[in-house]
């Protein structure tokens, strides 16, 4: 089934105080199809009848502000749900992606999604809905909210910060229905985790995209170097998907505007998979010789 990226399409990066673009959008790029979703499980969801009005006209308002094309128009409507509703995550998730200019604004927004997020769901819920969030309408804009923050978090280089909230939002939705498995899997290895590494690669060892078993190689050949076990992941990650090494070694070049959507095995997976890998792939010693001597040995 093809993955997306997670990325408004055609959006411009902004630039920050600090000459860094703004990262894209943590949100879905299908949104129309969301608000549909999530509009007919809040009418079915044990409990709808208790939310408030303005609850309810807030959350109906961002639906709609998902529709629309512009980003001022997004804003505008955020900015009314606000008004009716000051705990309405997802509005101010939309301000940091559509109205901020600089890094630091789209922080400080993220952080009130996620404060608002908190107080809407209340204490409780932290206690009696642990393994189920996401699963509960009610947890959906906390979790993209803290997604944000722990997106945006990791671009401006605060990656202990980042990783924290990944950890936690696995713990409250461990079957990961956004993927937090996959920004928390290159913070590890691009900071050299490989204990948690580990942990978390077994955590999840029945996935089978690119990410996970050429991670799974990658952090055997850290652990044991050019050995049995190492080659034997090597060989089932180029037969996950082969187009992946042409993409490390520089023998394809990795296009400046990535695919939105991939497949296992596809080659938009293996240019998704590089661009983000690359550079943690040749900070380990040895490691593309290693991957280049491989594909010799699946030839041979």
């Amino acid at each position: 089934m093809p993955k997306s990226r997670n990325k408004r399409k055609n959006s411009k990066p902004r630039k920050s105080s600090a000459g860094r673009s703004k990262p894209a959008p943590s949100s879905p790029p299908t949104r129309s199809a969301q608000a549909v979703a999530e509009t007919l499980l809040h009418a079915l969801e044990p409990g709808a009848s208790t939310h408030t009005d303005a609850e309810h006209q807030a959350q109906q308002l961002i639906y709609h502000a998902w529709e629309m094309v512009h980003a001022r128009d997004r804003v505008e409507l955020a900015k009314q749900a606000l008004a009716l509703w000051s705990d309405c995550a997802d509005a101010w998730l939309i301000l940091a992606e559509d109205e901020a200019n600089t890094l630091a604004q789209a922080c400080e927004c993220y952080q009130q999604a996620v404060a608002a997020g908190e107080r809407a769901l209340g204490k409780q819920a932290f206690v009696d809905d642990v393994g189920h969030f996401w699963g509960l309408l009610a947890t959906r804009p906390y979790m993209r909210a803290r997604q944000g923050l722990a997106r945006l978090l990791k671009e401006m280089g605060r990656t202990d910060e980042a990783a924290g909230h990944l950890r936690e939002m696995l713990r409250l939705n461990p079957g990961d229905n956004q993927g937090n498995r996959y920004l928390l899997l290159h913070l590890l290895l691009a900071a050299g985790h490989d204990d948690e590494t580990a942990v978390l690669l077994d955590e999840y060892a029945g996935d089978c995209l690119s990410e996970w078993v050429y991670g799974r190689a990658l952090l055997a050949y850290r652990q044991h170097g050019v050995s049995v076990m190492a080659d034997r992941l090597l060989q089932a990650a180029l037969e996950c998907n082969a187009f992946v090494p042409a993409y490390l070694l520089g023998r394809r070049r990795i296009p400046r505007e990535l695919p939105a959507m991939f497949g296992p095995g596809d080659n938009n997976e293996a240019i998704a998979y590089a661009a983000d890998y690359k550079l943690i792939w040749k900070q380990t010693s040895g490691a593309l010789e290693w991957l280049k001597s491989g594909l010799g040995k699946q030839t041979s």
